[in-house]
């Protein structure tokens, strides 16, 4: 079976960094585990992977990385605490999160990169096209960018990533993508992925975010990727490489995202993040935005 021929079915998930901006929180605990407002930031990424039908997940883990696996695994104790308390509610969280696929784990080893963490997860992909979320963005469940893009890459039978239009100034804290055409079902095709371009030398003002759908070939071209930006093999190095091929998975296309996007890449978006979902959260929400601007106001004075 060629791999056109396949659904996406497989997400892979690269956790394996080590969470230095957020020091000393990240010292004994995976940045992934920090808490979004009631659930740790990985979790809202397996339920976004989930929500389209990727049931089979890999995690690329590394070291001081247990805490991942204790997180989506049962706690019979707990739960047994929780039914005899007749918490129901606090019940069923807790069993839905050990429920919710089939997570596997593999180790990077040595810490090479993205495009060597996607290289780690070869033999357990295969011959299917695959996702790749990394999980300093989180995507509002009420969007619906991974199935989009699971889309194209049916129809295109390529690899294809997320752009979000950012402020021309901004885009240097970016991948820029430099794009060819758009066609008449909104995806675009790219022709070179530029990494954090000089404002005045970006090709566009579209920028790369966590988020591909990629062709098994893939596999091959970082396999012969040297190591490129910071001594690391890059993921964008690879897809430069399909984007120029011809041939059975050649072709690089880009979905632009215009929905709901939490950044946790660091502590003032983290931050961000956290108030902007607790505030579209029903519980919290009504309290928070009421309380939100007299506490601003208090501190302008």
């Amino acid at each position: 079976m060629t791999s056109n021929n396949c659904a996406v079915r497989k997400a892979v998930i690269p956790v394996a960094g080590l969470g230095t901006r957020f020091l000393p929180a990240t010292k004994a605990m995976p940045k992934e585990m920090l808490p979004v407002v009631d659930k740790p930031a990985i979790q809202y990424v397996v339920e976004e992977a989930v929500g389209v039908g990727l049931n089979d997940i890999l995690m690329i883990t590394g070291r001081n990385k247990r805490a991942l696996e204790d997180h989506f695994d049962r706690v019979p104790a707990l739960e047994a605490t929780l039914e005899a308390k007749g918490d129901t509610a606090k019940l069923d969280a807790v069993q839905a999160t050990s429920n919710l696929g089939d997570i596997h784990y593999v180790r990077q080893g040595d810490p090479k990169g993205l495009g060597h963490a996607v290289l780690r997860a070869k033999q357990h992909v295969g011959h299917e096209p695959f996702a790749v979320l990394l999980g300093d963005d989180l995507i509002d469940a009420r969007d619906n960018l991974l199935s989009d893009m699971i889309e194209v890459q049916r129809k295109t039978g390529g690899s294809v990533v997320a752009l979000i239009e950012v402020e021309p100034s901004q885009i240097s804290a970016y991948g820029c993508a430099d794009i060819e055409d758009i066609s008449e079902d909104g995806y675009v095709r790219i022709k070179q992925l530029v990494e954090k371009p000089a404002a005045d030398e970006a090709p566009s003002n579209l920028a790369v975010i966590g988020r591909y759908v990629l062709h098994p070939a893939v596999f091959d071209v970082l396999e012969e990727t040297e190591p490129g930006r910071g001594g690391e093999i890059q993921l964008t190095d690879a897809l430069q490489v399909l984007a120029a091929a011809d041939g059975e998975g050649s072709g690089v296309y880009g979905v632009v995202f215009r929905g709901r996007r939490y950044d946790t890449g660091d502590k003032l978006s983290y931050l961000k993040a956290c108030v902007e979902l607790a505030c579209d959260s029903d519980d919290l929400g009504p309290g928070l935005r009421e309380w939100l601007p007299g506490f601003a106001s208090g501190l302008s004075k």
